[in-house]
């Protein structure tokens, strides 16, 4: 069964539409190929009450991972901590090891003249500031640190905004996690695009091969137009075998071709570097 995750973006930044929230595409994309499931993803601003709400709400719904992305920095608008303290009810406290991480950034970049002396300043100890309980997780482009910690049932994350930060740290220190919760699970997918038939012929079709395929997901992409339909269809699935995963695929892929072949349409494989992803090793 795929372990369930939501993520939680927060920056009022990305709701006022200043910045395109790449972060949740990536991460959506990447926690899908190691075999999980993305339940849900939410934007909230930074704001300590609403972080803390979307939280509690992913908590009830008992949800297996949840990931916030952004809000750790050193600024008086990064909030995440805090509004992680507030949902789980707990306080922040300075953490020592992440307070060395925080130090040990900043020595390095004195060393590299980046600055003239280290001074741990009330903005930087916020950066080491975590919930009771919490962990800290190596920045290795960075200076804030990630945060780890469980609380009933589930594994809470706290991630860095900055791309490049939340991409190094998902790699080195979640990834390791949702595999190791996801087991022998493997995400399978793959494409095709179809010309010559517009979607509502299409429907009943979608929902004959889904019927037949109960464990293949088969979502449609309008491409084209009315007059010049071009559909795209992508369809995926979860087992813990690989050669089941690829079966369901592959025999749900034929019965819908043969399908809109019925319908007069033309087919022809996407490809993309999504086709057929295996679970990365």
């Amino acid at each position: 069964m795929a372990r369930s995750v939501e993520i939680i973006c927060i920056g009022t930044e990305l709701l006022i539409g200043k910045t395109l929230n790449t972060n949740a595409h990536w991460l959506a994309k990447r926690i899908t190929s190691l075999g999980s499931k993305v339940a849900r993803i939410t934007v909230v601003e930074d704001d300590v009450d609403e972080i803390a709400s979307s939280v509690k709400e992913a908590m009830r719904r008992k949800t297996h991972f949840i990931i916030t992305v952004g809000g750790l920095g050193p600024t008086f608008d990064d909030k995440t901590l805090e509004g992680l303290a507030k949902a789980l009810e707990c306080k922040l406290e300075i953490n020592n090891e992440a307070l060395n991480m925080v130090e040990e950034k900043y020595r390095k970049y004195m060393e590299e003249g980046r600055m003239e002396k280290v001074e741990l300043t009330p903005p930087r100890v916020k950066m080491a500031r975590l919930p009771q309980g919490a962990k800290p997780l190596f920045n290795p482009v960075g200076t804030a640190p990630g945060v780890v910690m469980e609380h009933e049932g589930a594994t809470i994350v706290a991630l860095p905004g900055v791309p490049s930060e939340m991409k190094a740290i998902f790699e080195e220190a979640v990834l390791p996690l949702l595999k190791e919760a996801a087991g022998d699970v493997t995400f399978f997918e793959t494409s095709i695009e179809a010309t010559g038939v517009m979607e509502s012929e299409i429907a009943p079709l979608i929902d004959e091969a889904m019927h037949d395929n109960p464990y293949v997901y088969v979502k449609s992409h309008p491409k084209g137009s009315e007059r010049v339909p071009r559909i795209e269809f992508h369809l995926s699935t979860t087992a813990e075998d690989s050669s089941v995963a690829r079966n369901r695929v592959s025999k749900a892929l034929v019965q819908l071709s043969e399908l809109i072949q019925g319908k007069g349409g033309k087919i022809k494989p996407v490809k993309t570097e999504d086709d057929i992803v295996e679970k990365p090793k």
